[in-house]
């Protein structure tokens, strides 16, 4: 079988990919990875041991709220975790193995029946459904706030155990509660981890096994037609008119957003692609810092004090948030090649409405000196003096690089009903030989979501020509 892989970009990656600027390398995007046991499935699929090497994140990250001056770290073993908090939480430790008892129940329940299936319809997805123990229900009804806030008594507590939510392009006050499965994922199932060397080694390693199994790269272009015939894809036109023959073809742009710009389709247009959820768009900077920042960990959460207003703002306001949440990764803490000796690479990322509610950021660099001059506050480390290189990158910019919807940073949240057979489908409805694979389709947004898309779309292409 001849592969060829067609790519915008000057090299493989998407989003996962890596800035280098003046001896500082970042991750462009994700910075660390749950469900580690996906990318050793992924290579083995090939025969391979995986070659990426993974260190495990314990403590996970450590969270500022606002007004305090100490970082509460987050420990998988929940007897630290309650020592970290027993100020504020009584029996921690034994509310939290509760709670992730229950999110580990349902995600074992469904993750074969939901997670990894594909459905041809509908019904059979409900069908798929009704094979879910009905002690589960409730979790269909609540959201996650909710959940926690059933368990937890501190607010301190019931906001880190939503933050998975919130920082994946949600809110826990919308998100429905299975999504507590993802706390069990992280502090109970596997944990999270940093890649050595940073997270474009993924790529690199990837595409190492593709090039040696001879698929060809096309760089440096776009797809933005198809041409069709019989019901079929017969080839793509990229932006310079050239066209690319194949019997099978597959879509790793944004499934919904491809069948709007591309197909144009109705059901897909903007008007309707605008009514749809959304994940909160990437409002990014990155730093190369001159000197150590000894109150930065390799990852870090930075909070306000007033979460559920916050929330209840950021999906849909047309202003830049004046005191904003955001998340910092140092990877140079851990690994000393990403920044030069005596510098830090400071990469940082705060969630933001999309363009369909602010469409103008020309005030980017003004919400930027905003984060940096609060990060700087909170650290007690002058970061704009000691900055050597700086780049910062708006939802305009997300959206121009990697063809996100209005710069939505995840794609499509994962509302009820855009979630299983309510997503945009691993296959196209019109076209036989034209597939998808990546964040808005089957089974959803997420490093190790993407990586089991890869699987169900291969298992689908597999089904339909097996009698070939």
């Amino acid at each position: 079988m001849d592969v060829t892989v067609i790519e915008k970009h000057s090299r493989p990656g998407g989003r996962l990919n890596k800035l280098e600027m003046d001896g500082f390398t970042f991750d462009v995007g994700p910075s660390f990875m749950s469900m580690s046991f996906e990318l050793d499935e992924l290579f083995g699929s090939v025969g391979m041991k995986s070659p990426v090497k993974l260190q495990e994140l314990d403590p996970l990250y450590q969270v500022y709220f606002e007004g305090n001056s100490k970082p509460y770290r987050i420990w998988k073993n929940l007897k630290k975790l309650e020592e970290e908090f027993k100020d504020l939480e009584p029996d921690l430790a034994a509310k939290a193995e509760k709670y992730l008892k229950r999110a580990g129940e349902f995600f074992h329940d469904t993750e074969g029946k939901v997670v990894k299936s594909n459905f041809n319809n509908k019904l059979e997805y409900i069908l798929k459904l009704t094979g879910v123990p009905l002690k589960h229900l409730p979790y269909l009804f609540k959201t996650m706030w909710s959940e926690v806030e059933d368990t937890f008594e501190s607010e301190e507590i019931k906001v880190i155990f939503s933050l998975v939510a919130f920082f994946l392009g949600s809110t826990p006050f919308d998100t429905p509660a299975i999504y507590s499965l993802l706390n069990y994922t992280e502090m109970k199932h596997d944990g999270y981890w940093k890649v050595e060397g940073g997270m474009y080694k993924l790529v690199e390693e990837i595409d190492k096994v593709l090039k040696a199994k001879n698929v060809k790269f096309v760089y440096n272009t776009e797809i933005v037609k198809v041409n069709t015939e019989g019901g079929k894809v017969k080839s793509v036109q990229d932006d310079k008119g050239n066209k690319y023959d194949a019997d099978i073809f597959i879509s790793n742009s944004d499934a919904a957003f491809f069948r709007g710009k591309v197909l144009n389709r109705e059901k897909f247009s903007e008007k309707n692609l605008d009514s749809m959820d959304w994940t909160l768009a990437p409002f990014t900077i990155y730093l190369g810092v001159k000197g150590k920042i000894d109150n930065l960990a390799h990852h870090n959460y930075f909070l306000g004090s007033n979460f559920r207003g916050y929330a209840d703002t950021i999906f849909t306001s047309s202003i830049s948030p004046q005191k904003p949440y955001y998340y910092v990764n140092v990877s140079s803490k851990s690994y000393s090649e990403c920044a030069p000796e005596g510098c830090e690479n400071v990469f940082i990322l705060c969630p933001v409405p999309d363009m369909r509610f602010k469409k103008d950021w020309s005030d980017k660099n003004e919400l930027a000196d905003n984060i940096i001059s609060d990060l700087s506050k909170r650290t007690g480390f002058d970061i704009d003096k000691n900055t050597l290189v700086k780049k910062v990158l708006s939802p305009v910019e997300w959206a121009e690089m990697f063809n996100l919807y209005k710069g939505s940073g995840l794609g499509l949240a994962h509302g009820m009903m855009q979630v299983g057979a309510f997503r945009p489908k691993n296959k196209d409805e019109e076209f036989s030989n034209l597939y998808y694979v990546g964040a808005s389709t089957t089974p959803g947004t997420g490093l190790p979501m993407v990586i089991i898309s890869s699987k169900l779309v291969t298992e689908r292409i597999e089904a339909d020509y097996a009698a070939l």
